[in-house]
């Protein structure tokens, strides 16, 4: 089978390879990691990287490119796999079910309609065949009922449990160099105000000794480590950017604090036009189960030294692992095996 694929961001490829363990005599096309296995990418993740609005306008013309690109490479592909990065992919599933309506467009990992949007779920339902929902709310939000809950590809991918004993900070300032900068230095001074710890830097696996130099500095007071999961799962707190990390982290267990600082008109754009309330993912799936938050969110100048510390002070880790259980059930199981299957279909 030749399944085209468009996988932009790193997360959607590590499930993509989690996916790929349950399937057979799959040939890849389209945009995903140049380390994959079982095809060679028409372009590589890396070139498809942008943080908000303002890099996103910069880089339209060539997105709309590459577009055209992947319609005319879907010609010879079998079924279409759409993951994630809904702002590359719903257009993109529009021009190809325009120019190939009988070929089957799947949706894994769905656009966050509830966040914001919502309308788009009957854009989704036009252009797609099958939308495979990793939340157990989100299929709510579709009429037509084409979405269904395949469950949470994390779930497949972590296997670690967290140590409650032990005596180490870890801190992940994301994995774009504007979040690093924003956020390194001010984690640097936190680790200063809590030396009697040791204190680990995660670094994405993917960082060069060169990235890691030009975009981090001096980070010698911490030990390196690019293995996010042992190194949450080691830690007896951990300061995290938002993202995919912060619901690694409540899987594992692991207590934390969500610390983001965006562009200025990135966070008016999402707050006051979107409307969006929660950015920690662990936050917004417990809100739609029971109505409760498992963390707490530090936004903008909100992150401070001083706040930080309060946070690992006062952070109630009995109540924190009682509801990160609950998440973890809520959540139920794991995707790859499924969509494995409809792939396979």
């Amino acid at each position: 089978m030749k399944l085209m694929v468009s996988a932009l961001e790193p997360s959607s490829n590590l499930h993509l390879k989690e996916v790929l363990k349950h399937t057979q005599d799959v040939e890849l096309t389209g945009i995903f990691d140049k380390n994959t296995e079982h095809g060679t990418p028409l372009y590589d993740i890396s070139e498809m990287a942008i943080m908000g609005v303002v890099d996103a306008v910069k880089k339209l013309r060539w997105f709309f490119k590459v577009a055209d690109e992947m319609v005319e490479l879907a010609k010879d592909a079998d079924k279409i796999l759409l993951m994630d990065s809904s702002g590359f992919n719903l257009p993109l599933a529009k021009k190809l079910k325009a120019k190939y309506p009988q070929k089957e467009i799947i949706y894994y990992i769905l656009p966050q309609i509830w966040a914001s949007r919502p309308k788009r779920a009957k854009k989704l339902e036009q252009y797609c065949d099958k939308l495979l929902g990793i939340l157990p709310f989100e299929v709510e939000y579709y009429p037509q009922k084409k979405a269904q809950y395949i469950g949470h590809p994390l779930l497949d991918e972590i296997r670690a449990t967290h140590d409650a004993n032990s005596n180490t900070i870890a801190f992940m300032p994301g994995s774009r160099k504007s979040e690093i900068s924003r956020l390194l230095p001010i984690f640097k001074e936190v680790r200063k105000k809590l030396s009697e710890k040791k204190a680990l830097l995660i670094i994405p696996s993917s960082f060069t000794d060169e990235k890691i130099t030009s975009w981090y500095g001096d980070i010698s007071m911490f030990d390196i480590s690019k293995d996010t999961h042992a190194a949450l799962a080691q830690s007896e707190f951990a300061f995290i950017c938002s993202g995919t990390a912060t619901l690694e982290a409540a899987l594992i267990g692991t207590p934390f604090t969500l610390s983001y600082i965006a562009k200025k008109v990135d966070f008016f754009i999402g707050t006051k036009l979107l409307g969006i309330t929660q950015v920690g993912l662990a936050n917004i799936i417990l809100t739609h189960y029971n109505n409760t938050t498992l963390h707490n969110e530090l936004l903008q100048e909100n992150v401070t030294v001083d706040n930080l510390l309060q946070e690992y002070y006062n952070t109630d880790c009995k109540i924190f692992a009682d509801k990160a259980k609950e998440l973890r059930a809520y959540l139920s199981h794991g995707s790859s095996e499924n969509v494995a299957k409809i792939i396979m279909e």
